[in-house]
């Protein structure tokens, strides 16, 4: 049994952690919060030590390293921008940290976590969970069964409506969340980059707060994308459907 600590208690994300946690025969020893309605620990961990600030949190893990009952990983599901902030609290205090996506904002971000793994020799590993779908999986092995490589050409079109309070949360703020593109699309770039390779062009051809656009040529495939939050680009028969 691994002892767990999370960073986001309080979030969409988190009870899904907590859930995973439980039902692999693992223990939440410590949450932490801004804010105290965490009320879903007590469904899966109501032993759980909580902490609504950073530093108390930080103390706590860190005062556990040398005991015979040490914090093992830490699961960070608070706001994109922290990612970086929070993997570092987890590396730092010798734990493995498992981030959900986007582990971070920029390359530069990306390059300072890299380093951080080498030297205090801990891992970092995020959430891609499409890559698990039966479906996805059986297509991924058809095109890795083919011989002779062949470019595909791909369209992708992702509408997800979202509501008036999206742009007044930490969603709506590229700076905090990266925008749609790093906030929605993640999943689906990264599926792309799985099924058919590395990026060897990348075009955005629009970009809006509610609308993102572009050409990417990948190893095995051109891709057309846009992402969008805005209902009124869902097709008729779906919105009659709603």
């Amino acid at each position: 049994m691994k002892n767990f600590a999370i960073i986001g208690a309080g979030g969409y994300i988190a009870p899904r952690h907590m859930q995973a946690i439980k039902e692999t025969g693992n223990n939440l020893v410590a949450a932490m919060d801004v804010h105290d309605s965490v009320g879903v620990l007590d469904s899966y961990f109501p032993d759980a030590a909580f902490f609504t600030s950073i530093e108390e949190f930080n103390s706590f893990i860190n005062d556990r390293k040398e005991t015979a009952n040490p914090v093992d990983y830490l699961t960070v599901c608070s706001p994109n921008h922290l990612h970086e902030e929070h993997i570092l609290i987890g590396l730092q205090a010798g734990l493995h940290v498992i981030c959900e996506k986007p582990v971070a904002l920029t390359t530069e971000s990306i390059s300072r976590l890299r380093t951080a793994e080498e030297i205090l020799g801990k891992k970092i590993s995020t959430i891609m969970q499409l890559r698990l779908h039966p479906a996805i999986k059986k297509l991924k092995e058809r095109l890795d069964s083919k011989k002779v490589s062949d470019t595909y050409k791909v369209d992708v079109k992702y509408i997800t409506a979202r509501g008036r309070w999206y742009h007044n949360s930490w969603k709506g703020d590229v700076k905090k969340s990266g925008g749609i593109a790093t906030n929605i699309g993640i999943h689906l770039f990264d599926l792309l980059l799985w099924l058919f390779g590395d990026v060897k062009e990348n075009i955005v051809t629009e970009y809006t707060d509610e609308k993102i656009a572009g050409h990417l040529l990948l190893k095995d495939a051109t891709v057309n994308w846009m992402l969008c939050i805005d209902e009124n680009e869902l097709p008729s028969t779906v919105k009659e459907s709603s």
